[in-house]
């Protein structure tokens, strides 16, 4: 192999992941997304054992004996424990590099807007520990921009909402960089954690996590249906101990899901009332780019558009936007130096 081809053949290794508290995504330079999976690791108690990560695990959530415990090492966005955060990004490295355990690729990872230092630090950390030969940090806002095509370098107002599984970023972006962001603990799985107190505090059932997230996709909306929808629910009665089941509308799920979309709107209304009035005459002719895994619930692009009176631009795939821009600045590395966290 040339001197160069190998070069070529070494920085072809690097990669670009989206951890995400719900799910993570690895990009694969030359090749695209080649990893979309739950950020859930199954574990044996004694042993401290991997028996299984992503999809596999996640089938096992609320499930296991005694002696496997499946958890999710990223809680609000940020790694909840180290250690398990650190096998899960060793695991999705060598199955993006298919199982070789020789490759030290250079990573470039998205994070929250606003995360601390001590944050920061605890992501680079498990990549490295993970076989990272370097750590790049952007923060999401920026990745979804550049995903979703904007125009960030210009000197011009985007503004980004992504709604992911811990956090909602909401940025304003201008000359490569973050105006005013606003990062709130409120996206997905709060809204799985609201349906399920709802039921419980209602009904006196409950469920499980994988049910919660069931009743969001299915019946779940932000803004009233045109049609009424229903979906059974299947659980365990609190006051006899017994299983039970239940039928329940879309106006009860709405009605649970009210607190956590008035928290995601309330930090949007926040951002624009911090927006320096140029830029807000830029989101006004341009409108709101909306994305993230939470953007897909029902009626939220009309929720968001009745509540700021602006043009609300959903993207096409908004689970993939945030790692589509993050690998595209692995291919740019003048746009890599101006918006990675350093």
């Amino acid at each position: 192999m040339r001197l160069a081809d190998a070069v070529l053949a070494w920085f072809s290794n690097d990669l670009a992941i989206d951890l995400g508290t719900a799910n993570t995504l690895v990009y694969l330079k030359g090749k695209g997304i080649v990893i979309n999976e739950p950020s859930v690791v199954a574990i044996e108690k004694k042993s401290n054992k991997v028996l299984a990560v992503g999809a596999e695990a996640k089938r096992m959530l609320g499930r296991t004996p005694g002696n496997i415990v499946a958890t999710r090492p990223m809680k609000d966005g940020v790694i909840a424990d180290f250690e398990i955060a650190e096998k899960m990004l060793k695991h999705f490295i060598t199955k993006a590099h298919n199982r070789s355990t020789f490759v030290r690729p250079r990573i470039v990872i998205s994070v929250p807007s606003r995360i601390t230092q001590v944050e920061q630090r605890a992501v680079r950390d498990s990549a490295e520990l993970a076989g990272a030969r370097e750590v790049y940090l952007i923060e999401q806002p920026i990745a979804a921009a550049i995903g979703a095509g904007l125009p960030i370098a210009e000197p011009a107002g985007n503004m980004v909402v992504d709604i992911g599984g811990g956090t909602t970023d909401v940025a304003v972006i201008s000359l490569a960089g973050i105006v005013y962001s606003q990062s709130v603990k409120v996206a997905g799985d709060k809204m799985d954690e609201a349906i399920l107190s709802y039921i419980k505090r209602k009904y006196n059932l409950y469920i499980g996590e994988l049910v919660s997230e069931q009743i969001k996709f299915e019946i779940g909306s932000a803004y009233p249906l045109e049609e009424r929808k229903t979906f059974v629910i299947k659980g365990r009665d609190l006051i006899t101990g017994l299983p039970k089941t239940l039928v329940m509308d879309d106006n009860e799920v709405r009605e649970a899901l009210a607190e956590p979309i008035s928290a995601i709107v309330n930090a949007i209304k926040v951002t624009l009332e911090n927006t320096p009035p140029e830029l807000a005459g830029d989101i006004i002719d341009r409108g709101i780019v909306l994305t993230g895994g939470g953007s897909l619930l029902r009626g939220m692009d009309i929720r968001l558009r009745e509540e700021t009176n602006l043009p609300i631009i959903l993207v096409e795939n908004p689970l993939t936007t945030v790692v589509l821009g993050t690998g595209k600045v692995l291919d740019e590395l003048d746009l890599l130096s101006k918006v990675t966290i350093n």
